[in-house]
């Protein structure tokens, strides 16, 4: 069985994502992460009760998406 550490491609873990995880990943403040989930810019999360959760596979396409777009710019 894989722990919480193993890493998914891309070097996402191979879990789903939290709010601080986001932030630390992005090098954003907590809040900003908050800011992208109400303008609804960031990342797509999900709620599992209370809690707010992010696929890393979307993550990354987010990401990518994001780069791409800058790019092209």
């Amino acid at each position: 069985m894989a722990s919480a550490t193993t890493a998914l491609r891309a070097g996402l873990p191979d879990r789903y994502l939290t709010p601080d995880d986001i932030a630390r990943l992005f090098g954003v403040p907590l809040e900003t992460v908050y800011a992208w989930r109400k303008k609804r810019t960031g990342p797509p999360g999900f709620r599992v009760g209370k809690h707010l959760r992010y696929d890393p596979v979307a993550v990354r396409n987010w990401a990518a998406e994001r780069m791409a777009t800058d790019t092209a710019a």
